[in-house]
């Protein structure tokens, strides 16, 4: 009698799947040089909150460009340059360089809140992305084991990028530090994401009974 072959659980698709929605490291270092030139602007300038701003909005506009060029999604293209415009625009208007950094403030506030809430009504995020991409719709939730992994590792996401933004860029606007503002800009872009992505994916994984068929397959 031949011994049957034990059954493997299928790989988590959290980080390529999530990794492919989010554009990926070029797109994390695209939507991080407006900041960076808006703060090498308004050093150079002596700290004029315009020559920064323009600065910002002149790379910006180049990096839309290349983007288009390459054929990236219009929509997201248009997204990232209405966001440069928005914190130049806000800048501009109260003179504070460190308002520039206010709409990704205010978004990663808005993110944490969704995300937490989204669990809380047992409609975790990271389960509606991850089951839109694979073509499952809500079958997903219909699997108690899906829905509590979904939960525990969107919690992740929860503390572990968008609090700690908030907290992070927080403090930094508060106090007035732009330098320090686009150095955690930048670093709290794809290393973190990454960081997140590996974590989430491990707390999915470690979620689901040992004997579950995986991701690709809820149960009724």
């Amino acid at each position: 009698m031949t011994e049957q072959p034990t059954r493997q659980r299928e790989p988590v698709p959290v980080p390529a799947s999530l990794r492919e929605l989010l554009g990926g490291r070029r797109g994390a270092l695209d939507a991080s040089l407006p900041p960076a030139a808006f703060v090498v602007g308004w050093l150079v300038s002596g700290q004029s909150v315009g020559w920064g701003a323009a600065t910002a909005l002149a790379v910006g506009a180049v990096v839309a460009a290349i983007r288009l060029v390459r054929r990236h999604r219009v929509t997201a293209v248009v997204a990232s340059l209405t966001a440069v415009v928005a914190g130049s625009l806000i800048a501009l208007y109260t003179g504070r360089a460190q308002d520039f950094f206010l709409l990704q403030l205010l978004s990663n506030v808005a993110s944490a809140l969704a995300w937490a809430v989204s669990i809380l009504i047992r409609w975790p995020l990271l389960g509606v992305v991850v089951g839109t991409l694979l073509g499952q719709k809500a079958r997903w939730r219909r699997d108690p084991d899906l829905l509590r992994a979904y939960g525990r590792a969107s919690w992740v996401w929860v503390f572990g990028q968008y609090t700690l933004r908030v907290l992070v860029f927080g403090f930094l606007w508060w106090t007035g530090w732009v330098v320090t503002l686009g150095v955690a800009r930048i670093v709290l872009s794809w290393p973190l994401v990454a960081a997140v992505l590996a974590v989430s994916a491990v707390v999915f994984h470690r979620s689901l009974p040992a004997d579950h068929p995986g991701f690709r397959h809820p149960r009724p």
